[in-house]
């Protein structure tokens, strides 16, 4: 046997079927609505936000590319959750890697870049406002927006959650399945935002330390992918042929979300201009009066 066979356990039988019953009709049906019900709630409120946002300050308005970026991770989520891959994630390795690609890394990328922090300063009276960055600026608020923090929850749990009997425990219940992709969820907005998030960020490091969690990032998730590929260390009770291939997803796709999430950090990378010391000869020219000393822009 070898090292994929001993780590992907439990032969050629599926992966966590469910048993069939009278009410299966409905319990599957329920997820669906919800799942419809949240994101259409959710996508209602955001445009409903920046519309606000444009009449309370037309000439600011707001970022078409942002409400499409939001619109475009909701749809992804959709996508995860809803029929055919939402069903199929419970009961093939592959199609619950591919669920996880798309909630975990694809989907906060896209709702981290659309600014939603940003949009509700905008819309929200002064004193709201006001508590919202205090909030931001608590202590628990900086250290969860840490990127060696968020770096832990998003790739970190993944070690503990393939590695021992907790993916298995997860997946026999329909609520620890669902639990399971809040954490994605969640954790992978936690990430997007501490490296290349627009909304702020009090406790987020320079462009250069964050290059270097990324480079963390997308090396834990090799790691990761080639022990699962290999069958090292594995506790999944699914088809080897499921689990290697679940890997090559995890690899590839979490690749290229990784790169996509490079290209956002360096695309609002803006070098800081060193200044230059004030010109003392007689042909120095004098500050304008009106300025006041401010600098342009």
């Amino acid at each position: 046997m070898d090292g994929a066979q001993g780590g992907a356990q439990g032969g050629a039988r599926p992966a966590h079927p469910h048993s069939p019953g009278s009410g299966d009709g409905l319990l599957e049906a329920a997820p669906t609505v919800l799942v419809l019900t949240a994101v259409l709630a959710a996508a209602a409120g955001y445009l409903l936000a920046v519309r606000r946002a444009r009449r309370r300050n037309p000439v600011q308005g707001w970022s078409g590319w942002r409400s499409a970026s939001f619109l475009g991770g909701l749809a992804l989520l959709a996508v995860a959750l809803l029929p055919p891959l939402g069903p199929a994630a419970h009961t093939d390795f592959r199609g619950h890697m591919a669920q996880h690609m798309l909630i975990g890394m694809y989907a906060p990328l896209a709702l981290v870049l659309a600014a939603p922090v940003t949009l509700a300063l905008r819309i929200l009276p002064p004193a709201g406002a006001r508590r919202v960055t205090t909030a931001l600026h608590s202590r628990p608020a900086r250290l969860m927006t840490h990127p060696a923090v968020a770096l832990v929850l998003s790739t970190g749990t993944l070690g503990l959650l393939y590695f021992t009997p907790l993916y298995d425990t997860a997946m026999s219940h329909p609520a620890g399945h669902w639990l399971m992709n809040a954490h994605f969820l969640a954790s992978g907005c936690l990430f997007a935002h501490a490296v290349a998030g627009p909304d702020p960020a009090p406790a987020r490091p320079g462009v250069p330390a964050r290059l270097v969690y990324l480079g963390v990032a997308i090396a834990a998730h090799a790691l990761i992918a080639q022990a699962m590929y290999g069958g090292f260390f594995v506790h999944i009770h699914a088809p080897v042929g499921q689990v290697r291939q679940g890997a090559e997803i995890m690899y590839y796709a979490g690749d290229v979300a990784e790169l996509l999430l490079a290209a956002a950090l360096v695309a609002t990378w803006r070098p800081e201009r060193r200044s230059r010391p004030p010109r003392t000869g007689p042909s120095a020219t004098p500050a304008s009066p009106v300025s006041g000393g401010v600098p342009a822009g």
